[in-house]
């Protein structure tokens, strides 16, 4: 059985959504690591947690691009 081939609408979403997972992940790692600075009385802990959501996203990102390209090839 053939995998059902996604409507346009269904594809705008998707890469809309896209374009929300860097920032958003971004915004939260750092958020995160602000909040654990506060509770801890450091400075360092919102960088880290700055470059994991960073790090985060692109990952995100990237499966995506890979699991769209699988698919476009199959």
């Amino acid at each position: 059985m053939a995998p059902r081939k996604k409507t346009l609408a269904a594809q705008a979403a998707e890469y809309s959504s896209l374009a929300l997972v860097l920032p958003i992940s971004t915004f939260v790692g750092y958020g995160i690591g602000y909040w654990l600075d506060k509770q801890f009385g450091t400075s360092w802990l919102s960088i880290l947690f700055l470059i994991l959501g960073s790090v985060a996203g692109f990952v995100a990102l990237i499966r995506q691009i890979l699991r769209d390209s699988r698919d476009d090839g199959a």
